[in-house]
């Protein structure tokens, strides 16, 4: 991981959580300490995190899985649609619609109905319908797109889910968490780290730390598209983890069982990282995180 990443993130306020008070003490083991009310993130669990997370997304990309993003805060969104779009991956960014997991064969019809009404709303078709009833089919073209439209092309259950905030998307958790499928988190001292498999401690309202993050799992992403069809037979029990579920300490196990990086603190330093982190100026969008 190298030094630039590291200085990239800490001017990102990726170190900065909520105030103490709002704090889930289960995640004490990545909290370095507090200043002014604030808790700070120690950013070397973060970067922990995000290697474990890189390792394991690449493991089930090569193994032919594919990666669903799941952003739908204002912040979030934008990271969550670019780096969908770059990789060729599925995401939702604007509201998660219950059962898209669980009740995947209702949600492939509904996008059925979405291929119906593009073809009723296109100029050669649409002139046969009067206003009103063509301006229904837009609305609802609408509706369903906006909802839709980035797991468009899903046709199967995804090998892992790729999300911010384990407190606004706790219903996606709970989905994939029944079927099996391993979740990795962007989540922030507010959250509940045992409810995902691999945790990456930070701001999850601050815009450049959740572009950075999710910037480093979209190369992943791109890396284990380049081991495809080279690793038949290999790790085919990430298959597995689609269909049953894992504890957290396999999955954990599995991103670790991949050759250990160290993680390198920031060049400047002679103190911890969190310490470093403290007195660096958040970014515009880190006060939202307070």
């Amino acid at each position: 991981m190298s030094n630039k990443l590291v200085n990239d993130l800490i001017d990102a306020g990726i170190h900065f959580g909520h105030r103490s008070s709002r704090w889930n003490p289960k995640m004490a083991p990545y909290i370095f300490g507090k200043r002014r009310l604030i808790h700070i993130i120690d950013v070397k669990e973060t970067l922990k995190g995000l290697l474990r997370a890189k390792r394991f997304v690449a493991m089930v990309v090569a193994d032919g899985k594919d990666v669903l993003f799941v952003g739908t805060k204002r912040q979030a969104r934008r990271a969550v649609e670019t780096v969908a779009q770059e990789t060729g991956m599925h995401y939702v960014s604007d509201r998660w619609l219950g059962g898209a997991l669980t009740n995947f064969r209702t949600i492939r019809s509904r996008l059925g109905r979405l291929d119906e009404l593009e073809r009723l709303t296109e100029p050669e078709a649409a002139s046969q319908f009067s206003k009103k009833l063509l301006s229904s089919y837009r609305r609802e073209l609408r509706k369903i797109k906006r909802n839709l439209e980035g797991i468009r092309r899903m046709e199967n259950l995804p090998g892992v889910l790729v999300l911010v905030d384990q407190r606004r998307e706790n219903i996606a958790i709970k989905e994939a968490k029944k079927l099996g499928i391993p979740t990795i988190c962007l989540l922030d001292t507010d959250s509940d780290p045992e409810l995902v498999d691999i945790p990456i401690p930070g701001n999850d309202d601050a815009m450049r730390a959740i572009e950075l993050i999710f910037g480093e799992i979209g190369k992943a992403i791109t890396e284990g598209k380049a081991g495809r069809g080279d690793r038949d037979g290999e790790h085919s029990d990430a298959g597995e983890m689609a269909v049953r579920r894992r504890s957290q300490r396999a999955v954990l196990a599995r991103a670790d069982s991949v050759a250990e990086a160290p993680v390198e603190a920031p060049a400047s330093a002679g103190e911890p990282v969190g310490e470093t982190s403290a007195e660096t100026p958040a970014s515009a969008e880190t006060p939202a995180s307070a």
